[in-house]
């Protein structure tokens, strides 16, 4: 194992723009988050609903494992079922009877995922609707007037997304253009933004982005692009001088990430808030998250294993079900696969809820195993 850790270094509680810090150890920070629809404890992992749900799981069992926020996608939102009749119907809270946070992407990311559907030129992104295939022009402005009629919490700026693998002036371009989409963003109202991910070959451009971003003073920041298939080691440094530059007393979200080991690392760098599909959408493929790392439950091993997925879990999957009832469900029924959702995603809750306490106590430490398949932390 490698052990990160270090002499704690403690910090008064302070408090700005909804933004309450309940202690810290080293960089990593625990604070309180103040929203419309409900106070939030940070770090935390959002889970993805694309299109105002969570697969196979209800907004009752989300608030029964202790969801904060849900992510929605503009993009899909407002193809299906249109943002006006979110609106017309109360806004996306009342829609999918949801009563706690809500977060939006400005349907960004889809410039890289539906890049082949996408042509984005200074006025905005133009798609290809998936649904009928009409074109579909994405403003920063409309990005926002959409996001506003869907009525969440937190809304993002629209930015313009490159690959992670992309290199040269394209990367340049699309930061200076980010920042100018941003400044239309603000005039729309947006209450936060991204800051830009850059390799090392383009720190120039990546501290020209963050600084241009500080000195707008928005109410939060995103760090964006991450998770791309970028190593390990690179995408670390990258949160790390991005959550160094950033303001102290502004929530600080890392988009994209989803892994138990990258939430740590990038909590112990100084994040505040996760999103990914990963913990539901490695549920449909059969694979359970526990602390040693995943659990592939499809595996013939699994047919007579009598345990729960793990011993040491309280969610109601694992008080009740075995690896080998699970095992025959993940293979024929769809049961196996909200199972294993509610069991990862309650993980995730659980995680969060320990990343927070550790850093309040005072107690943060990590211990990262040799292949980076998992990471751990304990109390002192």
């Amino acid at each position: 194992m490698e052990y990160i850790s270090s002499y704690p270094v403690r910090a008064k509680v302070q408090a700005a723009a909804g933004v309450k810090i309940l202690g810290r150890f080293n960089r990593a920070r625990a604070a309180q988050l103040t929203l419309p629809h409900f106070v939030c404890q940070t770090p935390l992992f959002m889970p993805v609903g694309t299109q105002g749900t969570i697969k196979g799981l209800t907004t009752s069992q989300l608030e029964e494992i202790g969801c904060q926020i849900i992510l929605g996608n503009t993009y899909h939102l407002a193809l299906r079922p249109t943002s006006e009749l979110i609106d017309e119907l109360g806004g996306l809270h009342n829609f999918m009877n949801w009563p706690r946070a809500l977060l939006t992407d400005s349907g960004g990311f889809q410039m890289v995922s539906l890049l082949h559907l996408a042509d984005i030129t200074e006025k905005g992104v133009t798609f290809q609707s998936p649904v009928d295939g009409k074109p579909m022009l994405l403003t920063p402005e409309e990005s926002i007037q959409i996001q506003n009629r869907i009525g969440a919490d937190i809304i993002m700026a629209l930015d313009d997304v490159v690959k992670t693998t992309i290199t040269g002036p394209r990367i340049e371009e699309a930061m200076y253009r980010t920042l100018r989409w941003i400044d239309r963003c603000i005039a729309g109202n947006c209450p936060v933004t991204h800051t830009w991910k850059l390799d090392d070959t383009y720190l120039l451009v990546k501290d020209i982005c963050v600084k241009g971003l500080v000195e707008r003073d928005l109410p939060g920041y995103a760090i964006g692009g991450l998770a791309g298939g970028e190593d390990k080691d690179s995408f670390w440094r990258v949160v790390a001088q991005c959550t160094a530059a950033l303001p102290e007393d502004k929530p600080r979200y890392v988009m994209g990430v989803g892994y138990p080991l990258d939430i740590v690392v990038c909590s112990a760098l100084g994040a505040d808030m996760y999103d990914c599909v990963y913990p539901t959408r490695t549920a449909r493929f059969g694979t359970a998250l526990i602390p040693e790392g995943v659990l592939k439950l499809k595996h013939q091993a699994m047919a007579n294993d009598t345990r729960p997925i793990d011993p040491t879990c309280e969610c109601m999957v694992c008080k009740n079900y075995s690896r080998a009832y699970i095992h025959c469900l993940v293979t024929k029924d769809a049961m196996g696969s909200q199972l294993l959702s509610y069991h990862n995603l309650f993980y995730m809750m659980k995680l969060s809820r320990d990343l927070h306490s550790s850093i309040v106590d005072g107690g943060f430490r990590m211990e990262i195993h040799s292949d980076m398949s998992s990471v751990s932390f304990v109390n002192y």
